[in-house]
């Protein structure tokens, strides 16, 4: 059992990449909003590291105001293949507005007007209007320079718990549940699948 759980996530996320499991950056995101109603959506990982779990959103949507309220999360990332799913749980920060900053710029252009465009969860008129509203933020920014909106930034859920879960026939899976302690040391065990 390797006493990493960091480094064991990256091996698991690049044998998962080298099986060709489609979107392997793809995580749910599991949240409890203001009354205690749990959501969950999908949502591309960004960065993980020592630090933690960063992914990006527009701060005016539900799982961001989700994720103020109650500043707590869980991740649940699953492969097929290779059979594997890793479960991260923790407390959510906000990410710096310089690393919002620099991961806004490295978008495609379209990324980045999209983020201006779309009025993320809101009620629509559809495709078309989302059209026109990406063809006058195009006008608005030409290719180039696009500023970061101020309603769209990052979080990071700063883990407590990582869990492995590794598929096995006839439903002997294995899972490790890995814990960190408040000097940051992480200890794992087995769990009963």
């Amino acid at each position: 059992m390797n006493p990493e759980p960091l480094a064991r996530f990256h091996e698991w996320l690049d044998e998962a990449r080298a099986a060709g499991a489609p979107e392997p950056e793809a995580m749910a995101l599991a949240t409890v909003d203001a009354i205690g109603a749990p959501a969950v959506r999908m949502v591309l990982l960004k960065q993980a590291d020592e630090d933690g779990f960063v992914f990006y959103t527009n701060l005016r949507s539900p799982k961001a105001q989700a994720l103020r309220v109650h500043g707590r999360a869980e991740l649940c990332f699953h492969w097929r293949p290779p059979g594997r799913q890793v479960r991260v749980h923790g407390v959510v920060e906000p990410v710096t507005e310089d690393e919002a900053d620099r991961y806004f710029q490295s978008r495609p252009y379209l990324s980045r007007i999209g983020a201006w465009a779309s009025e993320q969860s809101q009620p629509g008129g559809g495709s078309l209007e989302l059209s026109r509203r990406v063809a006058r933020f195009c006008l608005m920014h030409p290719v180039g320079q696009v500023p970061r909106p101020p309603h769209w930034s990052g979080f990071r859920l700063v883990p407590e718990w990582i869990e492995f879960w590794q598929e096995r026939p006839h439903r002997l899976h294995d899972r490790v549940r890995y814990h960190r302690a408040p000097s940051g040391v992480w200890a794992g065990g087995n769990l009963f699948p």
